[in-house]
Formats: C-alpha cells, structure tokens, sequence
C-alpha cells in the first residue's frame, strides 16, 4: 500500500508517517518499480501501536524503548512494567500541577463576581499587579 493509503487506515497524516519515518520509530517501507514508498500490513500495525502509545502521552523516546522490548518478546517484562511505572508517575504529577492551576485561577475568577467595566475588573487588576511584582489573589501562596 502506498502512504496515502497506510495514512488513511491509520487515521493519521502522510506528513506524519513520514516523520515516525525520520524518527527511526517505523522502518523506511521498500519502493516499488516507480520509486513509490510501498507499505507493509506490518508498517500498519506497527503504526497503530505507535499512535496508541500517543494516545496515551507515551513520548517518543519511552515508544522506541517500547518497541525495542515489542521486538525482543523472549526478555521479560520487568522493564516495560518500570517505564509505563514512570510515566504514571509524570502523570501524576502533571495532575498535581493541574490542580493547582485550577486552584489559582479559581481564587482569580472569584475576585471579580459581578459584571463591571473592565477598568474596574479585579481579575485585570490583580493580573496587572502581579505582572509588576506585587502580589496577586492567584498566588498568595508563593509569597
């Protein structure tokens, strides 16, 4: 199958075939008599697996180490289990950090609850503040 083809039944875009290409993360496909780039029912799922990796906020260095242990099946699953264990971990904290945000920006969003001018908004003033150095409603606890 030509790119066109592998990208369609992937759900992704040519150009990003070709950069999972440059990525070293899918084998570079043979050429046909024309010089078309000729796919693999094995470049399909092997894409699949890599966009399913994506999905999950697997980045592209934790995919390659994933597929490194995908084509040794004889090697235990110890470390698969500790890189999926860490990327939990990053997840909790981006969670974390999440939170967080929404915490601040909740304090911010309560400082102005009725409709007014906008020369006359807390929200604009305490970010306005803030952005001078003064202290600001948002972040009252990193000061």
């Amino acid at each position: 199958m030509r790119i066109g083809e592998l990208a369609r039944r992937t759900h992704c875009d040519v150009e990003t075939v070709r950069y999972y290409e440059k990525a070293g993360l899918l084998q570079e496909p043979g050429r046909s008599s024309a010089g078309y780039r000729e796919y693999q029912m094995e470049h399909q799922e092997r894409l699949q697996f890599i966009r399913h990796c994506r999905s999950l906020q697997i980045g592209l260095t934790d995919i390659r180490a994933l597929l490194e242990f995908k084509n040794n099946p004889a090697e235990g699953c110890q470390s698969v289990n500790q890189l999926l264990d860490h990327h939990i971990e990053r997840i909790a904290e981006q969670m974390a950090t999440l939170q967080t945000l929404q915490q601040q920006l909740v304090s911010l969003r309560h400082q102005c609850d009725q409709p007014k001018p906008s020369q006359d908004c807390a929200i604009l003033q305490n970010l306005s503040e803030a952005a001078s150095g003064n202290d600001c409603a948002c972040h009252t606890e990193l000061h």
